[in-house]
């Protein structure tokens, strides 16, 4: 079924479910705007896309899907590849990768092919999960310990690692103190008040404190500039062929991670109230929602389970809740923008520190790593390792060619009793 969720939500809706999304939307919001920022400038993108992402990919994800409570914007997974998209093919490159994406995620959804992202092994997920986690938190830890790599050093881990020891002479303990500051409040508000926005708190208040104590750490504002306060007119990307046939792969890769995340966390999302989502709608709203980002000059985006989560622990109960969670970011990008500028670098790169350490889900390594069968154990440490130090598309390919290869293998098929027909 194609039909968003929305359209059935919504003659059920009444003045109280409406406040109740309300609400919700505004503690979205609320978590979404210094994770946006975090995830664009980590990209290797201009803060603002991250904002222009979860406004028009959070609104259509929410009007457009399957799930009653997903939240959708810019996550954590599509880091790696957007930052080597952006490195090799420049910004418009990542614009037209986008448009791809969106087009396949939206002939799948129409196919009704939301229902095969599921064959998809666990240990493939969460193999590369874990290394992209592992890649973020890398590249975060320079900012959040004030470290100044030489211009152009390269983001790949066995570069990287050797790079950040050989500047360690350039550690600065007021931007270590800033970032340490940020970790230990959104673990604390986390913990203390678990449907408090404590992300925005923290970021805002330890960037407050670099302010008023004119700490010599570097901003928002002293690195990018200030932040628009309206939205950027759509634009098209040059599309040739030979640009096409270069970005299929970054184009294959960013529309997996959107339908895989997007469904995992409506499945999530499923658990936690009881429902039911429309795995074909959720696709193919991925898909235009992709399309709108991209054309506004945005980065890709899927369905994010942390907000999603949050919405829920807010009371966020129908896609309205989404929809007020983009229109919150709007009016604060219009409202506050010069305010996002004293936003300190190394609290933000604390943020994505956290949102690094809970995607890789550390509840959850002695179980992966002990129990099951030992060929799902080797499939997801072999799927980390090559997401680390290969490529994310080698380690996708060659896992989920290897998993569901061990899938055909433990059906134990026996061979069919054919004989050829007479001609």
């Amino acid at each position: 079924m194609l039909t968003p969720k929305i359209l059935t939500t919504l003659p059920q809706s009444t003045p109280r479910s409406v406040l109740a999304d309300l609400v919700a939307g505004v503690t979205v919001a609320m978590v979404a705007l210094p994770l946006s920022l975090a995830i664009a400038i980590a990209s290797g993108a201009a803060p603002e896309t991250g904002l222009v992402t979860a406004i028009v990919a959070g609104f259509l994800i929410s009007a457009l899907g399957g799930s009653r409570v997903q939240i959708g914007g810019p996550t954590g997974a599509f880091i790696v590849v957007v930052h080597g998209v952006i490195a090799t093919h420049g910004f418009d490159g990542l614009v037209l990768a986008m448009f791809m994406a969106g087009a396949i995620l939206v002939v799948a959804g129409v196919m009704r092919a939301g229902s095969l992202m599921r064959l998809v092994p666990e240990p493939v997920i969460n193999g590369f999960t874990i290394g992209i986690a592992a890649i973020i938190g890398l590249s975060q830890l320079p900012d959040a310990m004030g470290i100044t790599l030489p211009q152009g050093t390269p983001a790949d881990a066995l570069e990287r690692i050797p790079a950040i020891w050989a500047a360690r002479a350039s550690f600065d303990w007021p931007s270590f103190a800033t970032g340490l500051g940020a970790v230990l409040g959104i673990v604390a508000l986390r913990r203390l008040f678990p449907r408090f926005p404590g992300l925005i708190v923290a970021v805002g208040s330890v960037s407050a404190a670099v302010m008023l104590l004119h700490l010599p750490v570097d901003t928002l504002g002293t690195r990018f500039g200030a932040l628009p306060d309206r939205l950027p007119l759509p634009r098209l990307p040059e599309i040739t062929l030979a640009r096409l046939v270069d970005l299929l792969p970054s184009a294959l890769i960013i529309a997996f991670l959107a339908g895989i995340e997007s469904l995992l966390s409506a499945m999530v999302a499923d658990r936690m109230v009881g429902g039911r989502h429309r795995p074909n709608a959720e696709i193919l709203a991925q898909g235009v929602a992709n399309l709108g980002s991209a054309l506004m000059g945005g980065l890709p985006a899927t369905g994010a389970i942390a907000r999603t989560a949050t919405n829920m622990r807010a009371g966020g109960r129908t896609p309205l809740a989404g929809v007020f969670h983009a229109g919150i970011i709007l009016a604060v990008m219009m409202l506050a923008a010069p305010l996002a500028g004293h936003l300190a670098m190394p609290a933000l790169a604390g943020l994505l520190l956290v949102t690094a350490w809970n995607m890789s889900e550390p509840q959850h390594w002695r179980a992966q790593l002990t129990t099951g069968r030992v060929s799902d154990r080797l499939l997801l440490v072999l799927t980390m390792l090559l997401t680390v130090l290969a490529d994310l598309t080698v380690a996708i390919g060659v896992g989920v060619a290897l998993g569901l290869a061990l899938r055909l293998h433990r059906r134990n098929v026996p061979p069919a009793d054919w004989t050829p027909p007479e001609r």
